[in-house]
């Protein structure tokens, strides 16, 4: 049997960790630079809030209904679930963290041990809301695909109290009734299209569906999907994912850039990102994608985009910002105010299986494992290259954005004793 733990609403809830008061109001988290909504809770959406719509839309209805906006406040949202998946891994002997809000259990090797999965689903809620004081829903099932159906019928049906134990046959027909295809792990809006073109409109009809017209229509995905929904056993979890074959850092700057000072500072600041992720994985770039332009809806959409070859495999900060200088001095036009800015490492490969070369220039190997060892201790951004800039105009704009309270030490929370 296999569980998954799904913070309600994540974003919303946890700004309201610290926020008591705001429990039961409407709240909406907003994207990068204050732009779409991202985030909405159940209170936000009974008020007409649609997810993905611009903030700038919805403005001055999330004023009259009283809905609290605010802008995505990563660094808290990322230290509140690290603490959510501690507690929900203290409940099973193997876990698998699936997204930042998200985390699969799975009994295999201890169900015996467990009188009873309802009872213990149960307690894995009150613990993670006694600990961290965020409202999780739990699911239970014996495949991956039924654990998240579970999870949908404990937060969207009625009768089940945030918990819900798939554990016959009649149950689970009636929860897969009750759903959409698109709501169906692995089930999105183009796939369920064409489903619903073969008279497929829920996810029982899915289930009923045979999973060799499933694989021979659509792919080997789906036929998995099918069989796990009648209880089949197919998917599993990764002991260690694979490696990205491509990272990118991009971002739109939430003050236009118009100098070419401003332009290298950006773009330095995404290849030390980019080139601080492919460290991570062990990973070297053969070959860097730069861009930036300016909006879509400018009157004159332009910009550039360049790919630089590098003669060796690296992923050393200042290689990197050396040949964003070198194109974005050779690129950059004036009178361009630049909106959505990027760097892109392509053409990986493994960093253990490195052919070296007599020719290649000699460098200090300790020097960026260095640097990412101090930010790793002492926060991200501790020590950064020059290049990037002290203080930039242009950085993200946040301007709804609420205390980092367990990250930093200014918004550390004071209680008054007296």
């Amino acid at each position: 049997m296999y569980a998954l733990v799904d913070a309600n609403a994540f974003y919303c809830s946890a700004e309201q960790v610290f926020r008591p008061e705001w429990r039961n109001r409407p709240i909406i988290v907003l994207s990068n630079n204050d732009g779409c909504i991202v985030a909405a809770n159940k209170q936000a959406k009974l008020a007409g809030i649609v997810k993905f719509k611009p903030y700038f839309e919805v403005k001055s209805l999330c004023q009259q209904k009283g809905v609290i906006a605010l802008s995505s406040n990563y660094e808290l949202y990322g230290s509140l679930s690290s603490a959510m998946m501690e507690v929900i891994g203290r409940f099973a002997p193997e876990q698998h963290i699936y997204s930042i809000d998200e985390s699969f259990l799975s009994f295999k090797h201890c169900a015996k041990a467990i009188p009873c999965l309802e009872q213990h689903a149960q307690k894995i809620r009150k613990a993670v809301w006694k600990e961290t004081r965020l409202p999780v829903c739990v699911g239970i099932g014996n495949t991956l695909t039924l654990s998240k159906v579970a999870n949908h019928a404990a937060k969207h049906l009625e009768g089940y109290g945030g918990v819900c134990t798939i554990n016959n046959t009649q149950q689970r027909i009636d929860i897969l009734k009750h759903m959409h295809t698109t709501d169906v792990w692995g089930v999105g809006s183009r796939i369920g299209k064409r489903l619903a073109q073969m008279n497929i409109n829920n996810a029982y009809a899915l289930a009923c569906m045979k999973p060799e017209l499933a694989k021979r229509q659509f792919n080997i995905e789906l036929e998995r999907t099918v069989r796990e929904l009648n209880g089949e056993e197919c998917k599993g979890w990764d002991e260690a994912r694979a490696d990205k074959k491509q990272i990118f850092s991009t971002r739109s700057v939430g003050q236009r850039i118009t100098t070419l000072a401003q332009l290298c500072q950006a773009l330095s600041k995404h290849a030390s990102i980019a080139a601080a992720k492919a460290r991570k994985q062990g990973s070297l770039c053969h070959s860097m994608l730069i861009f930036a332009h300016n909006s879509p809806y400018d009157e004159r959409p332009t910009g550039f985009k360049y790919t630089h070859h590098f003669a060796y495999g690296t992923n050393d900060t200042f290689d990197l910002i050396q040949v964003t200088h070198q194109v974005a001095n050779a690129r950059f036009a004036e009178g361009v105010r630049y909106y959505k800015i990027g760097i892109g490492l392509v053409n990986l490969s493994s960093e253990s299986y490195r052919q070296q070369d007599l020719f290649e220039p000699v460098k200090n190997t300790q020097l960026m494992p260095t640097l990412d060892n101090i930010n790793a201790i002492y926060g991200s951004g501790t020590l950064f290259v020059a290049a990037q800039g002290i203080n930039p105009k242009w950085h993200m704009r946040r301007e709804l954005l609420t205390p980092q309270y367990t990250t930093r030490w200014q918004d550390i929370p004071c209680i008054d004793c007296n």
